[in-house]
């Protein structure tokens, strides 16, 4: 495994070879560091600048500009170069995958994940420009923010001691393949989970903490740590994972768009449920005693007592992991129902204070839904049960509803299973069974092209899902028993982490003890090394 680990790393600083400074001043400079960090390859497989025609050129600089938030001139311009001359961690922008018109503003991913949760680190070449326990408390801190946001925990081990990540200070050639290149320019790098997760921080920066002068280790540390879990470099401005460093920022936290990124690889934080203390033996209770009214007729006689007792009330499991519908609302929260109940669903798990019944919040809306949605363009939600559906404008019903669903989705059959808006198109969808219908709005499905069979989306379950809705980070998600499916828009496919569990994925519950909450668990080792051999075809093909 080591002469693996040893190859890959090999590859990388290949494909990373001539750094630059963090000066760039002319077209030459600047079409370095385009080379440098994946622009080149995404318009000249081959990587060769030399090779490049006008045309190309003004691509890879456009796709930088938009990248970096700049406005999309094609020219080497003073904001441009600007940009490229500002401190930055020194792992590609471009992987060879990603596309200047579908990359979406968001996150990346590596394409590798650690399969354990429990990681350990640790730090085998400290810097002296700051105290050993001052290094160690930031990159706790740094772990920590990563192990709040997803299922994960971080615990730091002896130097002499194996551990999953290994990190070190060094300047220059350090061993690696892939030099620092001196103050202000590259500040750190880091290797994906499959090789490692590697860290490595340039011994020639300036090392401070909590304070607004050199290069602050924390901010920096977490940056690159997002890297040894599977995060790729992110085009949100204001994310942690974007490839540039802003300056020391008090109190700063994981953007929205780290959170969403961490949780797709990782799934959400684990909450622990309450442990319920035993029932202590209490006196018995005197049942409540209401006298009979007394007539003239027989008001002497014996009369028998009325005798109430109130029903215990019944509260569902937030792990049993099973939904009948799923939505959004308009403020961005997320709503999951089964039978009378529902529960508001975080980034950590179950909201405080749920479950809640449903008929308490949404007058009139009965329990065991078929199906929710809300829709961005109106701002209603709408509710499916059987040939009915209702509308709501947060959580007052709006008049006139309930209607018949053929009344207000024509083509649409009742007695839905789930309905969805895709983020493939902005299209709703509904399914019924193993098929499915496009629905668009003020005309109708197509009757000559659907239903169509569920099976087309690769990777589903093809004979019926339980529910689906588009997720906050635009992608889709479907339900189906106990577990949950991550429909990825651009290749078409149910995402390579999924299935998971629904009760973990969602509702902050620890994995079903099914021995699946690692997935490489029991596997052979040949499956490993076909993994291996894998991702080493991948970098020779892309080199």
């Amino acid at each position: 495994m080591e002469s693996v680990v040893w190859i890959l790393t090999f590859l990388l600083a290949l494909q990373c070879r001539g750094v630059l400074g963090g000066n760039v001043t002319d077209m030459d400079s600047g079409m370095k560091y385009l080379q440098r960090y994946g622009y080149v390859r995404m318009v000249r497989p081959d990587n060769n600048i030399t090779m490049m025609d006008a045309d190309q050129t003004g691509q890879a600089i456009r796709m930088f500009q938009r990248f970096a938030n700049l406005n999309m001139t094609g020219k080497m311009d003073e904001p441009t170069m600007e940009m490229m001359s500002r401190p930055r961690c020194g792992v590609r922008d471009m992987d060879g995958t990603n596309s200047l018109v579908r990359r979406r503003r968001r996150y990346a991913l590596l394409g590798s994940k650690w399969t354990i949760r429990d990681i350990t680190y640790r730090v085998t070449g400290y810097t002296q420009k700051l105290s050993q326990t001052d290094i160690d408390n930031d990159i706790k801190i740094a772990f920590d923010m990563w192990s709040e946001n997803a299922n994960l925990k971080f615990s730091q081990v002896p130097s002499d001691t194996d551990a999953h990540i290994t990190m070190f200070f060094a300047p220059g050639d350090h061993g690696d393949r892939d030099p620092f290149d001196g103050p202000a320019g590259t500040l750190a790098h880091a290797l994906p989970p499959i090789a490692g997760g590697e860290t490595h921080f340039d011994d020639d920066e300036t090392w401070t903490v909590r304070t607004f002068s050199g290069i602050n280790l924390l901010q920096v540390a977490a940056h690159e740590f997002g890297h040894a879990l599977g995060l790729g470099h992110s085009d949100v401005e204001e994310a942690l994972m974007a490839p540039f460093y802003r300056g020391y920022k008090e109190n700063f936290q994981l953007h929205d768009d780290d959170i969403q990124g961490i949780q797709i690889l990782y799934g959400m934080p684990q909450i622990e449920r309450p442990v319920v203390a035993p029932a202590v033996p209490q006196a018995p209770v005197t049942p409540t005693v209401r006298a009979a009214a007394k007539t003239p007729a027989s008001s002497s006689a014996t009369q028998r007592p009325i005798v109430t007792t109130a029903a215990p009330a019944l509260v569902p499991d937030n792990c049993a992991g099973r939904v009948d519908a799923i939505t959004q609302s308009a403020g961005g929260k997320t709503y999951a129902f089964r039978g009378e109940y529902f529960w508001e669903l975080t980034t950590t798990g179950v909201a405080s204070g749920h479950p809640k019944k449903i008929s308490d919040t949404w007058a009139g809306l009965p329990a065991n839904l078929d199906g929710a949605l809300y829709r961005r363009e109106d701002g209603k939600t709408y509710f499916f049960k059987g040939s009915l559906h209702w509308r709501f404008s947060g959580f007052l019903a709006d008049a006139g509803y309930p209607k018949p669903i053929s009344e207000g989705f024509i083509g649409i059959p009742d007695d839905i299973d789930a309905v969805f808006q895709w983020s493939g198109n902005g299209k709703v969808y509904f399914t019924k069974g193993n098929q499915y219908y496009r629905y668009d709005w003020g005309i109708g499905a197509n009757r000559f092209m659907y239903p169509q069979n569920l099976a087309r989306w690769a990777g589903l379950p093809s004979d019926r899902v339980d529910a689906a809705f588009q997720w906050l980070n635009g992608k889709t998600y479907f339900f189906k028993g106990e577990k949950t499916w991550l429909f990825d828009d651009l290749t078409m496919g149910v995402d390579a982490f999924y299935p998971q569990f629904t009760s973990t994925a969602w509702f902050g519950c620890k994995a079903p003890s099914t021995g699946r909450s690692d997935w490489t668990r029991g596997q052979p080792t040949t499956v490993l090394i076909s993994l291996v051999i894998l991702q080493i075809s991948v970098l020779l093909l892309a080199w």
